[in-house]
């Protein structure tokens, strides 16, 4: 046996494993520790050269698989036809003419890579060609052990027409002799005369993939030459059809062996012990049918002699071993010297026999069987199969004596009376059961072994080359679980000495160079010392030499260059390595063509390079071609495959690149689809779930980070728990997963404040830390994380105790990572911050000071061309600003400004991180422009070009567009800050960018709640503060059109899905396509969402919102097109002044705004121009006179209506003068706090022969113009109008009932005129109910509602008409078409309440209707007295309809007249008399 050494160091670390974030926050360290447990698992394969599995490994060459079906009766010619690629379209095939031929034929097959994966030992191999007219065999060859293709020159019969077709298979024989039946079937495929000919001509073999479940299967390609014969040649000799048995027993006896073989191939792949019963069951029939003349009787002796040995094998059943060498040694009588098949009957025999002694000892079987194998190397070639595994057999028998081979048995028992050694092999399987488990002490008695057995065989004794090897992997793998370097420093020094044992020209010198420099790959990752990495490439390189172009190992050689060059490019950022390294991934997939087993592999290794590349370059080309091989990678390893999981990581973290260099959702959501897949092909209890598991958490967070979703964050949170959960104590990757939960928990901290997140991840990085003792590899980052928490738990409660500890924390850190370790940047960095933090907080210069000399001294480990270098600049100007802003040092400002543009260069155009530099670079020049100094960027000589760089910063911030919506949301709003705090000239452009960038965030919400909630979280009252700013400027007219931009942005949403296009029917084919794709896209999106319950998986509401925004996208980019026609530039953009100015068609309009710099009145009239009055009122004042109006007696609120008429309408009255008579219509369209005051109700009611403005003019509201323009549309009338009145007494909930409700119903139907004008329509009671209600709303074009009414404040969508089950909410309603309705008059309470979180939303019933396509609506402000509403309605409708006729135009002026009527009935309080306001046309 040759001498052990590891496998893990004999091959390169897998460059294309997993990969993770490379953000410390969400590090999953776990997986690393997976691909090395792997790799000693591939070191304990290989070391595992003990007798024992010496006998099982003979007949088992490649991995495992999964079952495949197979019947228990097979018939004699088996196998699951193969699919080969076709990349001939199969017409071409048919161009073939052969009308002149007489005969088609094959004269030569190649096959490739027959042994391939196969778990027997050939004896040789055949080819079976079946047509309609027969079936050929060609010879039986055997292989050699380095033949990769098997060539048949014999001649085989075609049919000659070209669509005939041919069957063929390749077999793997098991006798060379008389043959019982084809054997094992390697490949079946099915092709037409045609198209072999037509592959013939272009020489193009047929590719074969592994089989299913295979990584790897015999026979990759075949070739067959193809010739026609016409009538003018010689005919040469072809093969004959075989002749068809005609003997029933024959038959039998061919099937009965063909099903044994196939269950027993089975067997192997399965390990069902079902199908190897059945195969020795069908070998015992065959047998028993074989005559005792029988040339095929050996044959049948030795497959049940082989089947009934794997029996014996899998069970431990050794005393039934007698049984097959019994019946080898029958098989051996019938083969006499010289017989072909002797050799291969002579070593399973020998097998046998030595697997006897192993368990019994009897030396007599030993001497047999080593007699059997010596004349098996006598008379077999040197490169034979039987020849190599015979050669082993004796090795492996030489080194184990009887009764020391079993794996269980192992290490149990050590005589106390023996003082040598355990042997390497003995000890090889105790370190194998130490790699198995995390046993500490188990693993310290292990080494200890090693070196008893090293003390005990000298420098050159043979096996000391394998103890050195096995002892270096034991503390290896001690020092990646216990992080002690000396044990790494120890296992270095044993593999130098390996080495020294390999001189040049040694043949397991390069496996020697491979080994060592991977040890000190190892310790530089731990040290940092760049002298290992240096040494580990020259090692490499070293190895690389010794395999040359043409080698077997060049492809592991150039791998492992590779990845040391990567490393030393990460550390040092020299180009020149990242080219090299780029260049040896691309030689080594050379190696690997179309095909390769290797090549998925090879192509992630040169993706991640190019990915590598890009990060530092930004050449797209780089990551697109990346991209592009890992698709390739993945479409090489279809559904089932064991690397498709890994493969779909990779994918998902290009994809997850690129969507940060370029910002496109669709790369975002494509990875984390790709991460779901990954994660379901990893079900619980797949050793590699967690880390799927974290991947995806990791895009959840991203996305959220982006989009600002809770429900990605709380998926994120959920994700990572799971992986947490199936991280339990004593697991190697336990603290990455709970850095990665506490992160998750840090950042819903700062979104939600609980202080209960705070604290868990306080605990949980308290444990992470505990989990990495001082010497453990990960120690300065668990350190590190713990320090952030301690900072951010600092700045949210003040407590300085937690400041001190996380700088104590973040100082060990740095400690522990000296000069040249690879983590000392990322640790500088965190201190620097947190010296920054205690500066702000206590004011100590040396805090700064030493902040700054630790940002220069990180920057300086980032030298031009590395990775880090723009972000660590970035952080040494952002304090050195500070400093400035604190001394006034102007070499400290100017450093800073340099180092910052610097910062900003080395960015692409596309990097998201643009957002945040431009950010930064604002924010100093506003220092210089406050300070009085200048910066010295180009161009800027005076305190105006910095405060113009500076907005200039802020504007390019918000046009970043990789950097996400809700981050230029957010760099636009500074801007409107900034501008505005300082007057400057873009404030107008910064307001308008703001809304549009709102507009454009809140159109990707597919929830209308949600879109409210979103409209929580930015400043209520942008639009009003914009238009505020605009007449500033005395630009009213754009005042106006920025109003009514930025306000009502959920209905003005919902209202573009419903636009007419009627005027695209005659623009065109591609008009009429255009609208119609309009129409159908905005009747998707206006369908609500669906309502998913809190089980509903988190896949099915994530599919949902994609498809949300794919319908965004796909509706802005039919909005796009259509604006290319002419007539249409404008269509969906914000309207123009001269647009909006229609709405005052019939009357002026009143808009009020209130913003914290003035509170105006601007008063729309139809043909002339706007004017604007600043009223002597403020903001303040508005507010306090909301909360008078809410709680006030009588008298009260007649002050407050006093106030209200002087600070508010008696100056617009002044003013209405020139626009509007005493007695017509005016309307008022307030915004901001105005929406909470009743201005229709405003006068002098405490004053002798007051003014009120119900006595001059006529009020109606409006919540847009838009919403008034839309309202004045025509509609085709025809009678009878339909009426229906709506009544609800009893609500579901309530136990009082409304006692007025079918009074005020029949008062109604009485005042409206009988048919044929009006056909109404009672609806009351329990009739009254909300699937009634809707039927109503939908065949009714006049509405009268009698019912409960509530203002819900939280979810202002669930406002609602309270119906006998069920409420009819404002939701129900919105998504009804109403645009044919004329009038609702709403006898409820508050429907004409909007919401005081988002006053500008207008959010209310009577909105709602109007906005759905009502024109005239009448409402409530508050609650509503049952005694009152009933005689304000008789008047209302007598007013209304008095004359016969039905007029929805008219109902302002009912109201108003009602209002009147009533005014001089004391027995109604004034709260009553003012409750209702009408709102429309």
């Amino acid at each position: 046996m040759s001498s052990f050494v590891p496998g893990h160091f004999d091959d390169y670390p897998p460059p294309w494993g997993e990969e993770l974030s490379h953000s410390e926050r969400h590090q999953d360290l776990g997986q690393t520790n997976l691909v090395i447990s792997e790799m000693l698992q591939v070191a304990v394969n290989t070391i595992m050269a003990t007798f024992y599995f010496v006998i099982t490994l003979l007949f088992c060459f490649a991995a495992d698989t999964v079952p495949d079906p197979l019947d228990d009766t097979l018939p004699a010619l088996g196998g699951e036809p193969n699919h080969p690629e076709h990349p001939q379209d199969p017409q071409d095939s048919q161009e073939i003419h052969l009308s002149k031929v007489q005969q088609v034929v094959i004269t030569a097959i190649c096959a490739a890579d027959l042994t391939l994966g196969l778990r027997r030992i050939p004896a040789g191999f055949h080819v079976v060609v079946k047509t309609d007219g027969g079936e050929c065999q060609t010879s039986n060859k055997p292989v050699h052990v380095d033949q990769a293709v098997v060539e048949w020159n014999e001649r085989i019969p075609l049919p000659c027409e070209p669509s005939s077709k041919v069957r063929v298979s390749v077999y793997a024989s098991f006798e060379l002799g008389p043959m019982l039946c084809h054997g094992e079937v390697l490949r079946t495929l099915e092709i037409s005369v045609g198209e072999l000919l037509d592959r013939s001509e272009k020489s193009h073999p047929i590719a074969f993939q592994p089989k299913q479940g295979e990584v790897v299967s015999p026979c990759t390609s075949m070739l067959m030459t193809v010739e026609q014969r016409h009538d003018d040649e010689n005919n040469a000799a072809v093969l004959c059809p075989l002749a068809t048995l005609t003997s029933g027993d024959e038959d039998a006896l061919i099937l009965r062996t063909d099903a044994g073989h196939r269950l027993l191939a089975r067997y192997r792949r399965t390990e069902n012990s079902r199908d190897l019963d059945q195969s020795i069951n069908h070998f015992e029939r065959a047998l028993d049918i074989c005559p005792t003349d029988h040339p095929c009787r050996p044959a049948a002796f030795f497959n049940l002699a082989t089947a009934k040995f794997v029996s014996c094998q899998t069970n431990g059943t050794h005393p039934d071993l007698d049984i097959p060498i019994t019946l080898f040694q029958d098989t051996l009588d019938l083969r006499p010297t010289g017989h072909p098949d002797r050799p291969i009957t002579q070593f399973h025999r020998a097998i046998a026999l030595l697997s006897r002694f192993a368990k019994r000892g009897f030396q007599t079987d030993a001497d047999a069987a080593e007699e059997l194998l010596s004349e098996v190397l006598d008379v077999c070639h040197a490169n034979s199969h039987i020849h190599k595994v015979a050669l082993l057999a004796i090795e492996a028998s030489a080194l184990h004596p009887a009764g020391s081979t079993d794996a269980n048995d192992v290490g149990q028992e050590r005589p106390a009376a023996s003082m040598l050694p355990l042997s390497p092999n003995q000890l090889c399987l105790l370190g194998e059961r130490c790699l198995q488990r995390d046993d500490p002490h188990a693993l310290d008695e292990v080494i200890s072994l090693h070196y008893d057995a090293l003390r005990y065989y000298n420098t050159t004794h043979t096996h000391r080359r394998q103890l050195l090897g096995n002892l270096s992997a034991m503390l290896t793998t001690r020092f990646e679980r216990q992080g002690n370097g000396q044990d790494l420093d120890q296992a270095i020094a044993l593999q130098m000495e390996v080495l020294a044992s390999h001189p040049a020209g040694h043949p397991d010198r390069s496996l020697s160079l491979t080994n060592l420099g991977y040890h000190l790959s190892i310790r530089f990752d731990h040290r940092g010392n760049i002298e290992d990495l240096d040494q580990a490439m020259a090692l490499h390189r070293e190895a690389l030499a010794l395999h040359p172009v043409g080698h077997p190992d060049r492809y592991k050689s150039l791998i492992n260059l590779a990845k040391q060059l990567s490393t030393r490019f990460d550390h040092q950022g020299n180009d020149k390595d990242l080219d090299q390294a780029t260049a040896l991934y691309g030689e080594a997939l050379a190696l690997c063509p179309v095909g390769h087993t290797d090549r998925s592999k090879s192509l992630g290794s040169l993706a991640t390079q190019l990915s590598t590349r890009f990060e530092h370059r930004g050449n797209d080309e780089d990551l697109d071609q990346a991209i592009a091989l890992q698709r390739e990678a993945l479409a090489l390893l279809p559904v089932g495959h064991p690397d498709r999981s890994l493969t779909l990581n990779n994918l998902a973290n290009r994809l997850s690149t690129r969507f940060h260099h370029r910002g496109n959702r669709e790369d975002l959501d494509k990875a984390i689809a790709l991460h779901r897949e990954a994660l379901a092909l990893r079900p619980v209890g797949h050793p590699d779930r967690s880390s799927s598991l974290n991947n995806l958490a990791k895009e959840f967070s991203t996305r959220f980070d982006r989009r600002g979703n809770d429900e990605d964050l709380d998926q994120a949170m959920a994700l990572h728990r799971e992986a947490l959960a199936l991280r339990p104590e004593g697991h190697p990757d336990r603290s990455s997963s709970l850095n990665n939960l506490a992160g998750e928990l840090s950042t819903r901290f700062a979104r939600r404040g609980n202080d209960e997140d705070l604290d868990e991840a306080m605990a949980l990085q308290r444990e992470a830390l505990a989990l990495c003792p001082v010497g453990h590899t990960d120690r300065s980052s668990s350190l590190n994380h713990l320090a952030n928490h301690l900072s951010t738990r600092f700045k949210h409660r003040g407590n300085d105790k937690d400041l001190d500890e996380a700088m104590a924390l973040h100082r060990e850190a740095l400690a522990s990572c000296p000069v040249g370790h690879t983590r000392r940047s990322s640790s500088l960095n965190y201190l620097a911050t947190q010296l920054s933090i205690r500066f702000e907080h206590r004011g100590n210069n040396e805090d700064l000071d030493e902040a700054i000399a630790l940002h220069r001294e990180t920057l300086a480990l980032c030298p031009p061309g590395h990775t880090n270098r723009s972000s660590s600049l970035h952080n040494l100007a952002t304090q050195l600003a500070i400093r400035f802003k604190h001394r006034g040092n102007r070499e400290d400002l100017n450093e800073s400004l340099e180092n910052i543009h610097c910062a900003l260069t080395l960015l692409t155009q596309h990097d998201s991180h643009r957002l945040q530099v431009h950010k930064s670079l604002a924010g100093v020049y506003l220092l210089s422009h406050q300070s009085g100094r200048d910066g010295t960027g180009p161009g800027e000589n005076s305190d105006a070009d910095s405060l113009d760089a500076a907005m200039h910063h802020l504007q390019a911030a918000a046009n970043v567009v990789s950097g996400g919506l809700l981050s230029r949301l957010r760099a636009s709003l500074r801007w409107v800050r900034d501008a505005d705090q300082h007057t400057h000239g873009t404030q107008l452009e910064a307001y308008a960018t703001s809304m549009q960038l709102l507009d454009t965030y809140m159109s990707a919400t597919a929830s209308i709640s949600s879109r409210h909630d979103t409209m929580k979280a930015f400043p209520l009252n942008l639009a009003v503060d914009a238009a505020s700013c605009a007449l500033r400027s005395r630009d009213v007219c754009h005042a106006v059109e920025l109003l009514e931009q930025g306000r009502t942005v959920i209905w003005t949403q919902m209202a573009r899905l419903r636009t007419p296009l009627d005027g695209l029917q005659t623009r065109g084919d591609h008009a009429v396509t255009l609208m119609k794709r309009f129409r159908d896209l905005s009747s998707l999106l206006e369908k609500p969402p669906t309502s998913h319950t809190d089980g509903t998986p988190r896949v099915n509401v994530e599919a949902e919102e994609t498809r949300h925004r794919r319908l965004v996208e796909d509706w802005n980019r039919v909005v796009e097109e259509i604006r290319k026609i002419e007539g249409f530039s404008r269509f969906l953009l914000p309207p123009l002044f001269s647009d909006l100015q229609d709405a005052a068609r019939e009357g002026p309009i009143i808009m009020l705004v209130a913003s914290k710099s003035s509170c105006d009145a601007i008063i729309i009239p139809h043909k002339h121009s706007p004017t604007s009055i600043q009223l002597p009122t403020s903001l303040e004042k508005l507010q306090t006179l909301v909360a008078k109006l809410q709680c006030a007696s009588e008298p009260a609120l007649k002050k407050a209506l006093m106030e209200l008429w002087d600070d508010v309408v008696r100056p617009v009255v002044e003013n209405l003068g020139g626009f509007a008579q005493p007695g017509s219509r005016i309307w008022w369209c307030p915004t901001s706090v105005f929406n909470s005051l009743p201005l229709h109700a405003a006068g002098e009611y405490s004053r002798k022969n007051g003014q009120f403005l119900s006595w001059l003019y006529i009020s109606s509201y409006t919540p847009s113009l838009t919403a008034l323009i839309k309202s004045r549309k025509s509609l085709d009338r025809s009678l009878p109008v339909p009426f229906a009145a709506i009544g609800q007494n009893l609500p579901d909930g309530y136990s009082h009932p409304l006692e007025a409700v079918e009074g005020e119903l029949d008062s109604v139907q009485s005042l409206i005129p009988p048919l044929p004008t009006v056909s109404f329509t009672k609806i009351t009671s329990v009739d009254a109910t909300k699937s009634r209600a809707l039927r109503a709303l939908q065949d009714n074009t006049w509405l009268h509602f009698a019912c409960h009414g509530i203002q819900n404040y939280e979810e202002p969508f669930k406002s609602a008409f309270l119906m006998r089950d069920h409420p009819l909410s404002l939701l129900d309603i919105m998504q009804m078409d109403l645009s044919r309705h004329e009038f609702a008059f709403l006898s409820a309470c508050e429907t004409a309440v909007g919401d005081p979180g988002t006053p500008d939303e207008v959010i209310h019933l009577a909105a709602g209707l109007q906005f759905a396509g009502v024109q005239s609506v009448v409402g409530t402000l508050w609650e509503v007295d049952d005694g009152t509403v009933g005689r304000f309605v008789k008047a209302f409708y007598k007013n209304l309809c008095g004359d016969g006729t039905m007029d929805s135009t008219q109902a302002a002026k009912a109201l108003h007249r009602a209002v009147q009527s009533l005014t001089r009935d004391k027995d109604i309080p004034l709260e009553q008399r003012i409750v209702f306001v009408h709102i429309g046309i």
